[in-house]
């Protein structure tokens, strides 16, 4: 009888979970793992610019390590999973929400960013975007021509978190407490000639003898077409390698090659801090600028607050004012300021086709993504390039 009503135990017969909970128990399982995976060990990550060349092409697909700085911990944790900033199949839809902001903070790493390191950084003019045009125009150099006001009626113009800008790849060239300058478009640190990217580019000029170059020739050196001609004097302007600019100079038809430079003394608004009044610098002779390092103090002056405004007022989230040639800081008279964080100068390989620190400033490391590793796989107009396949990034 007590046999008949004996309570039966689940344990002993469970319910099996139907294909359905299966699945969707492996989907979020799968889901957890990618994302932890990419946010702390590594992220692949593509070259859309030329910035680089030839160091890095466009088209190059690339695993980007988060240990090699130490993995930064969500800034923006509540997010669409595998995307940036936008969400596919929109044009400018965003794939986050800004409810809820954590502080930066970023796990131990296997190294500090050397000088000379290839970098994955978030843009540090990234914070506001005109979005129709954001892949074309950077929105304070827009505002610096244009003006503020005809800017945000023409276009959307949105701001973004830290981790949600747009990514770059550039080389570090100098770390906090560097001093750093460009002398005719040769990059000098600590007053030392700087490491020169083998297969950087940079401009020339090529004047033939009015026949024209061997495109064939030109295309097994990897060289594309000029960005200007001046027809009328067979003057052509070339992204160049050094070693690209000897091999052109033995060509028959070449009567001269000549690198373009900027000159000194001529002030380019563009180039930063853009101020022109007080400092004549363009992207070829700048400098020299100090990095600010953490727990650094530095005098405020009217001659440097051009320099130093942006970290002060945007990345170290202060609020800076000026009364008479006296600075206050958040509301308190201030002459001297101490940097909270550690900053780098990042400049692209090839050197007249990159916006980089010379335009933007330094960048803070709370920007700092990641060191790319490994090119894994590249295509170009002829197909893959099996070359660079599995290639180490130097």
């Amino acid at each position: 009888m007590n046999r008949l009503w004996k309570k039966k135990d689940p344990a002993a017969n469970p319910r099996k979970k139907s294909i359905f909970r299966e699945w969707l128990d492996a989907a979020v399982f799968a889901v957890i793992a990618a994302t932890l995976i990419r946010t702390f060990i590594f992220e692949a990550y593509s070259i859309p610019t030329g910035s680089m060349e030839r160091t890095l092409l466009v088209n190059d697909y690339l695993i980007v390590s988060k240990i090699s700085y130490g993995p930064r911990t969500p800034m923006t944790p509540l997010a669409t999973p595998f995307v940036h900033n936008k969400l596919p199949f929109t044009a400018h839809t965003p794939s986050y929400t800004t409810a809820i902001q954590w502080k930066y903070h970023r796990l131990p790493g296997l190294a500090n960013i050397r000088r000379n390191d290839i970098v994955v950084f978030n843009a540090p003019e990234g914070d506001t975007v005109a979005l129709e045009i954001e892949d074309k125009s950077n929105y304070y150099d827009l505002v610096r021509r244009y003006g503020r006001e005809s800017i945000w009626k023409e276009f959307h113009v949105i701001a973004r978190p830290v981790d949600k800008r747009e990514n770059i790849i550039k080389r570090c060239v100098a770390i906090p407490g560097d001093v750093i300058q460009s002398i005719d478009g040769v990059l000098f640190v600590n007053g030392q000639k700087a490491f020169t990217p083998p297969q950087g580019e940079t401009t020339y000029w090529i004047q033939t003898t009015g026949d024209a170059l061997n495109p064939d020739r030109l295309d097994e050196l990897g060289v594309i077409d000029p960005i200007l001609a001046q027809t009328e004097n067979n003057k052509f302007l070339y992204n160049l390698t050094t070693a690209d600019s000897a091999t052109l100079h033995n060509f028959p038809v070449v009567k001269q090659v000549q690198k373009d430079i900027n000159g000194r003394g001529v002030a380019d608004r563009a180039v930063f801090p853009h101020d022109t009044a007080l400092y004549h610098w363009n992207q070829d002779n700048f400098g020299p600028i100090t990095i600010p390092h953490k727990g650094t103090q530095i005098s405020l002056s009217r001659n440097n607050i051009e320099i130093y405004r942006r970290i002060i007022s945007v990345y170290e989230g202060n609020t800076l004012a000026e009364n008479e040639g006296n600075f206050l800081v958040n509301g308190n008279p201030a002459n001297t300021y101490t940097f909270k964080m550690d900053y780098y100068w990042m400049m692209g390989d090839n050197r007249h086709n990159s916006l980089d620190s010379r335009f933007w400033g330094f960048v803070p490391e709370d920007h700092i993504v990641g060191k790319p590793w490994i090119t894994w796989m590249s295509y170009g107009k002829h197909g893959p390039r099996w070359d660079r396949f599995l290639k180490g990034i130097q």
